[in-house]
């Protein structure tokens, strides 16, 4: 009988909390649970926040939550569960990096703690008490972290680039509005 250490209940109670947590985010886009809007509503809001088209990023961020959520919570595929997490909150922390930090200030301290932690789980690995372990990390090989989350990295730049040049040109046409009335 294998005998689990602290590092594994510590591993396994944070890919329960962190991937919980991620996931039911992801069920209130994508089948508006918990409270949600759905992709529908979730897709109007992305949209109006700069993110377009609207559905289909209400989508990919309820994909990555949800999807990669669950992966960690079992401990499966964690480096690509964890980076598309971490993608996923970058996306969100771009939002409400305009409000500075704190979260009761409408900033990016959840986004930013969930996103850095599914990243360290990526990078830690998911330890004994998991699927990936279960299965003899075919889903869990060194390689696999560093190409993950570069290439969530990348993903994530050229999205929260795009939205950001969006909402920059959405402000200046306000601005050029309000100097022509």
């Amino acid at each position: 009988m294998t005998c689990y250490d602290r590092r594994d209940l510590g591993l396994l109670l944070l890919r329960l909390s962190t991937g919980g947590v991620l996931a039911a985010h992801g069920a209130q886009k994508l089948f508006g649970w918990f409270g949600g809007h759905g992709l529908e509503g979730t897709g109007q809001y992305m949209e109006s926040i700069g993110f377009a088209p609207g559905k289909l990023s209400a989508t990919a961020s309820g994909l990555a939550e949800a999807g990669g959520g669950t992966l960690l919570a079992l401990g499966l595929a964690t480096p690509a569960a964890g980076a598309a997490a971490a993608g996923g909150m970058a996306g969100a922390a771009a939002v409400h990096m305009p409000h500075g930090f704190f979260a009761q200030e409408g900033g990016y301290e959840y986004a930013a703690t969930l996103g850095l932690a599914a990243a360290g789980l990526a990078v830690a690995g998911p330890g004994r008490l998991s699927l990936d372990h279960a299965l003899g990390h075919v889903f869990d090989r060194g390689w696999m972290v560093p190409a993950a989350l570069g290439v969530t990295a990348a993903a994530t730049a050229l999205v929260v680039g795009a939205r950001n040049r969006r909402v920059r040109q959405r402000a200046e046409g306000e601005q050029e509005t309000l100097f022509e009335e």
